[in-house]
């Protein structure tokens, strides 16, 4: 199941870059925390509660690492983003948007985005100067360059260097440390 997932590579949707996530009618911004996912919150992350991908299997992969998305004193996820740490970079095995958060009538802009410049934070906090890797659909190619600064390094995988995941972490986290 995990390899036919990554033949077909991630297809997310950077819709924004903002500076934590947006309210799309009011243009409100509200600061957010990204913490792991308890046990507690797959209760509210199924696919019969609009969730496209199956996060509890994601959660059986012990070298793995699943982080939530949420609004300041808030419990809603907004988000969620599954990591590895590898011998030189984060890799991001799966993200997505809550499913309120997709589409025209979403509330929320700016999740992917955050979710992605924490990667890059992890990547730093571990040691691997902001290095991310991912493998996307091959239509998102370019999206990928242009909204996240990914480098196409070959096939479908991209790689967001230090140049490029500092600007992200700049954007995301400029009143918290690294």
């Amino acid at each position: 199941m995990v390899k036919a997932r990554r033949k077909q590579g991630l297809s997310f949707i950077v819709d924004k870059l903002t500076n934590s996530i947006e309210n799309v009618v009011t243009g409100d911004s509200f600061p957010t925390d990204i913490s792991i996912i308890s046990h507690l919150d797959f209760k509210t992350i199924t696919k019969r509660s609009g969730w496209q991908f199956d996060w509890n299997n994601e959660y059986n992969h012990p070298e793995r690492d699943i982080y939530k998305l949420t609004i300041s004193n808030q419990s809603a996820i907004q988000g969620l983003i599954s990591t590895e740490v590898l011998i030189d970079h984060v890799f991001v095995h799966l993200i997505e948007s809550a499913p309120f958060n997709k589409g025209r009538g979403k509330f929320y802009s700016g999740v992917p985005g955050n979710l992605i410049a924490f990667a890059c934070k992890l990547s730093f906090q571990r040691g691997h100067d902001g290095n991310v890797s991912f493998i996307s659909k091959t239509q998102l190619l370019h999206h990928y360059e242009e909204s996240l600064g990914a480098i196409h390094i070959g096939g479908r995988r991209m790689i967001i260097n230090t140049e490029a995941a500092m600007n992200l972490i700049n954007k995301y986290f400029q009143n918290k440390t690294l």
